[in-house]
């Protein structure tokens, strides 16, 4: 999208009734002064509008992409222009959730479209009693259980890709794809 001079626009601000009284009746500054304002009523129009250009509900998508880059979300130019838009409103709490269930359930829903089921604790234990005996070793694995939210096709190198990312570095994630919701889920 280009935001270059629009054919049309008028500025609200023309420059010429700004020009002393001198000019004001001037053929020439008047038309020079009108081809100023045919490049500066874009850059007024930007400017008049800059809330509605940071909120990631109303901005351009290109705008969109741009504020994705500003607070580190992934944006897929092939998602949903809906989608993409929640992953910017919610990268701050998705940063803030990273390494957990929820964090990683909700960043694969955003990025990638998928729903998931995030079962395991990663081997995590912790008593409330100092010097207490330690509690049995967990089996320390997390299990990813992905399956197609809008689409059927699942992109499974780049659900693998993001749980690697997403997932702490000292847990074992292993990632099951199935055809739709596990038995018993209330979806």
């Amino acid at each position: 999208m280009s935001r270059a001079a629009v054919p049309g626009l008028e500025s609200r601000h023309p420059i010429g009734g700004l020009l002393p009284a001198l000019y004001a009746d001037d053929d020439f500054a008047q038309r020079f002064t009108a081809g100023l304002d045919t490049v500066l009523a874009p850059v007024f129009s930007t400017l008049d509008n800059l809330p509605a250009y940071l909120d990631p509900r109303v901005a351009p998508l290109d705008f969109v992409a741009w504020l994705s880059s500003w607070v580190g979300a992934a944006d897929d130019q092939h998602r949903p222009a809906e989608l993409r838009r929640a992953a910017v409103m919610q990268a701050v709490d998705l940063h803030r959730r990273r390494g957990t269930r929820h964090g990683l359930v909700e960043r694969l829903r955003l990025t990638l479209g998928v729903n998931a089921e995030v079962t395991g604790d990663g081997g995590a234990a912790w008593s409330r009693t100092a010097g207490a005996a330690l509690p049995p070793r967990a089996a320390g694995e997390v299990v990813v259980r992905v399956w197609p939210d809008r689409t059927p096709d699942v992109d499974e190198a780049r659900v693998r890709k993001a749980v690697r990312v997403l997932c702490p570095v000292h847990v074992s994630c292993r990632v099951e794809f199935l055809p739709g919701p596990p038995a018993g889920d209330g979806e």
